[in-house]
Formats: C-alpha cells, structure tokens, sequence
C-alpha cells in the first residue's frame, strides 16, 4: 500500500490530494506459492511412499524440504526488505508531517505576535509599522509594504514598509501613491483593492499587458519580480492592500504563503478599524468639548479665549515637568472646563465693571462647585474621571483658604495646582470689566510671591521655564529668595 500526495495546500496546491495504491505483496505471494508447492509435494510423497522403496522417498522428502526452506527464506528476505521500505516510508512521512506541524505552529507564533504586536498601537502609522516589523523578522521575504486608502478613498498610500531605500518609499509611494479614482489605473494593486482578492505572480512579464504604463515603469524601476498582494478587508470594505515581494532570494512565493498573510490581513483590518472608531470619537468628543468651552465664553467678549489661554499654558506645565502624555490630555479637558460653572452666574455679577460686594463674591465663588456637578454628570472613563475635581479645585489654596471646600497641600489633586498657576496668570495678564492687563513680569512676581501659600512650587517653576520659552519677551529672573525656589525647583 502506498500512500502519495502529489497536491499539498501548503505547497502551493488548491486542496491537499491523497492517492492510495494497493499493491500486491512480493513476500506474501512467494508464501503462497511456497504453500502451493508444498501441497504438491505432498500429494507426490503419498505416491511415491505406496510405489517406490524407502530410500526414494527419503530423497525425494529431503530434496521438497530444501526446495521449500529455500522458498521461504526468500520470503522472508523479502519480507524483511518490504518491512525496511515501510519504516523507511513511515519515517519520512512523520518527518514531513512533523515538518508541516512545525510550520503550523510558527505560522500561529506569528498571528499570535502580531496580534499582541497590533493590540499595543493606536495610530495608523504604528500598526502598520509593527506588521512589517514581525513579518521581516520572521519570514523569508526580501520587502513589505501596508498600502492603505485615503479618508476619501481616491488614493492608496504608503504608510510603512521594508526592505526598500527611503528614496524609494518617498519618491515613488510617499509622494504620490495609486489612484483608486481614475478608470485607467488598472495596476495588481488597484484589482487586489478593488476586486478584494488576493494576486501571485511569480513573473512580472506575465502580467505586463495587463498593468497600465505606470504601474509597469513602477514596477520596473522597483526591480520587482515575484510578489504577493492582499486586500485587507473590513465587513466587506477595503481599506488597504498588505504586499511582499522578493527581488534577491531565489525562493518563489507560493500558495502557503498567500495562506500566511490572508491570515494576518484581517487582523490588520480590524485593527484600523478600531483605530478610526476611536479617532471618530475624539473627533466628536472635543468638538463638543469645543461647544461647551464657547457657550460660556460666548456670554462675555471680555473673557472670551480665557480657557483656551488656561489650557495652554496648563499643558506648559505639564510638558515642562515631563508628565505622561495621558495625565497631559486629561489635564488639557480638566483645563477647558474649568470655568464652565459660570454657566450658571449671573450675568450681572459675571459681567459687572465695577467692584464685587461681599455677596456677589460669594455668588460668583460658586461656579467652582456647579463646575463639579455638572462635569460629574459626563460619563469621563480612565484618567479622565479626575476631570470634575481638578476642574473644581482651580481655586483651592495651599494654605487651605481657598474654594469651594478649603483643601489645603496635599488634599489638593495635582493637576487642580497646575490650573491655579495657568488660570491665575491668565487672569491677570489679559483685559477685565474693572482693570486693565498685569505685566507679564509683575504676574510672574505675583506667582513667585504666593509660592508655598497659594500656589505650589514645582508649578510655579515649571511655568517660568514655559514663559521664558514661549511667552515672555525677556527671560525672567527671580530676585533675592526666589532664587532659591528656582534652585530647589531645578
């Protein structure tokens, strides 16, 4: 019995073929002949036994007896040989499978990579990047390329790849890419996107008249010659197209190969589709964000721009101190929010040019509170939950005679101090119903001066260093005991 399999899917076959020979044992037909002759040798024994003398029968049983031993060792021979090729055959084809099962398991090791690989990017560029990088290091191909479409889907561009010189990617795909848009562009690139099936040409010649002009010259002067595409596809929609190619190596791509990167393709899909839903969101979320900010500032041209200002400057600090990008993004929503209790002050109090009565200050206090409440009604996740108590704490003091609970140190959260500082200097440096603006260097002294009571130490610092480089014409210098803030704060 032979067992062949001319057609294999992970060579490059459509289905994997089996064909099952039964053939005849040598071994055990010379048995059976072996048992033939002996039936007759028997019979002619009895004959001889009732008409010859003892003597010729003896002869003749010795000589059937060495016939059929040298019969059977034959068979045995050969059935030793039989056996030999049946271990042999066993052997190889446990090789072969525990071969294809190796090749399984590292096929799945790099699914599995790059899936963790995908799991840890949250932009475009980056997933991209990650799957050239895995497929580089793992598999045998000379070049990558991730070719993804444009927002209005007229353009496939570049955004990663390896294997080819900068000026390449530049010159040839960063500039310009494939157009989706136009009836002539015919290239594989454009069918692999459009017809989302995958192409494998071993022989760019074979394919020449089928290519448009530039996508030929394209391909000559990239010396490509063997190479693979692949849609990527989300809820049958294309959103790219995942290339390799091998211009050095002798190896030709086959069908397996297509298997491989049709399985790590969907996983790129969803990837960037997960990417756009949280890009869509941000863009939603600080749109309205944006709303919210000018229905507060739109009551009153004066102060209109002051949380933009404050949040500037807030994210200064921040940058200056080297802080996490996340706690930086959610300090620049606690920023643009701070006032946002205003909403609910009376105009009159809110836009009086004169002085505040006693009961007006205390009215105008409580948008810190009505900040709070208001924000705690938005359903902020992660970091951002911290938005409604720094936005509240804007005002709190160091020395615990702020507002609106009297917080004092450390009872106040860190980005609610970094706000204080901004807001404070703000306010004082821009146009109010009652005064005209503060000098940049006479709010600065106000800062240095209320470091420690009101203001805290490493904000105040940081904010200098922010001035100095992006606000203030003339570096500002410290005089007598701030120099020792400063030393403390570097």
């Amino acid at each position: 019995k032979y067992i062949e399999h001319p057609e294999c899917i992970f060579k490059g076959g459509g289905v994997c073929r089996y064909l099952i020979t039964l053939e005849k044992n040598l071994s055990a037909n010379i048995s059976r002949m072996r048992d033939y002759i002996s039936i007759f040798f028997i019979i002619i024994a009895f004959v001889l036994l009732f008409h010859f003398s003892k003597v010729v029968f003896f002869t003749y049983a010795l000589a059937c007896l060495t016939i059929v031993s040298l019969i059977s060792w034959v068979a045995i021979k050969q059935k030793n040989v039989e056996l030999k090729n049946a271990v042999e055959n066993l052997s190889s084809a446990s090789e072969s499978l525990i071969e294809q099962v190796n090749i399984n398991y590292e096929n799945s090791l790099l699914i599995n990579e790059i899936g963790q690989a995908l799991s840890k990017e949250n932009d475009l560029d980056g997933i991209s990047s990650q799957v050239l990088n895995v497929l580089e290091d793992r598999l045998d191909y000379d070049r990558g390329l991730v070719l993804l479409a444009n927002k209005e889907k007229t353009r496939l561009v570049s955004r990663a790849g390896f294997g080819y010189s900068l000026n390449e990617l530049s010159q040839f795909m960063m500039s310009s890419g494939f157009h989706l848009d136009k009836k002539s562009s015919k290239g594989v690139f454009i069918n692999c996107f459009n017809k989302q099936k995958p192409f494998l040409i071993n022989n760019i010649n074979e394919i020449k008249d089928d290519l448009s002009k530039r996508s030929l010259q394209f391909a000559i002067k990239m010396g490509v010659k063997s190479f693979i595409c692949c849609p990527i596809v989300f809820d049958k929609e294309s959103l790219g197209v995942l290339a390799v190619d091998n211009i050095k190596t002798k190896r030709p791509l086959v069908e397996r190969d297509i298997n491989i990167l049709m399985g790590i393709a969907p996983q790129i899909a969803v990837s960037i589709h997960n990417i756009r839903l949280v890009e869509a969101r941000l863009m939603q979320f600080q749109s309205i964000l944006q709303t919210l900010v000018a229905s507060t500032e739109a009551r009153d041209p004066i102060t209109a721009g002051h949380s933009e200002k404050v949040t500037e400057y807030s994210v200064g600090i921040c940058q200056q101190l080297r802080l996490p990008n996340d706690f930086i993004d959610m300090i620049r929503v606690a920023a643009s929010l701070h006032d946002y209790g205003k909403i609910g002050v009376d105009d009159a109090i809110l836009k009086k040019s004169g002085s505040l009565t006693a009961d007006e200050y205390e009215h105008i206090k409580t948008h810190a509170e009505k900040s709070r409440k208001i924000l705690e009604r938005v359903n902020f996740e992660g970091i951002y939950k911290e938005v409604p108590d720094i936005a509240a704490s804007h005002h709190e003091k160091l020395d615990g005679t702020g507002y609106p609970r009297g917080l004092e140190g450390d009872e106040i959260p860190f980005g609610g101090k970094i706000i204080a500082v901004a807001d404070v200097f703000e306010a004082l440096t821009s146009r109010r119903h009652y005064r005209d603006p503060m000098p940049i260097n006479e709010a600065l002294d106000h800062l240095v001066n209320n470091t420690g009571k009101h203001f805290d130490k490493s904000c105040v610092g940081a904010f200098i260093d922010y001035c100095n480089a992006n606000v203030s014409p003339i570096p500002y210098i410290p005089k007598g005991n701030f120099l020792t803030l400063m030393d403390d704060h570097k």
